[in-house]
């Protein structure tokens, strides 16, 4: 069952349920799309050196309430959905990686763009309901 961020808000919204956030909404993260996240990945194993770390990420820094406010966008939905609910003990209030070095040492780049990957990861839940929702 899709329990992270994106992918929760996008099912409750499409089944009509309340869109929880935590706290207040201004936790950040470093969104990545999955298809660059894999390509990442591949990168690593092909042409990384043994024992070295490469961060994989995208510079995408943005908070819950932004993040959902854009599927509500693209779904159509209403704001009232949207609800507030108490934060869990001990949350960070930012995640993000330096993808530096993978970008300077493997060349490796992001094909899309953050909206794109969200437009893409929202339609690909819409038409995979049946995936879901079972």
């Amino acid at each position: 069952f899709p329990e992270k961020l994106i992918p929760l808000m996008i099912t409750c919204g499409l089944d009509g349920e309340k869109l929880p956030i935590y706290g207040d909404g201004k936790n950040i993260r470093d969104w990545l799309y999955v298809r660059d996240n894999c390509r990442g990945i591949d990168l690593v194993l092909r042409e990384g050196k043994t024992g070295q770390i490469y961060n994989i990420g995208a510079h995408n820094e943005y908070d819950n309430n932004t993040i959902v406010q854009l599927i509500v966008k693209q779904l159509g939905l209403p704001e009232s959905q949207i609800t507030y609910v108490k934060d869990r003990l001990g949350h960070d209030r930012r995640y993000a990686v330096d993808p530096t070095k993978i970008m300077s040492k493997l060349g490796w780049k992001t094909d899309f763009s953050f909206t794109t990957g969200l437009h893409e990861t929202i339609e690909w839940y819409v038409a995979h309901q049946n995936w879901w929702q079972t």
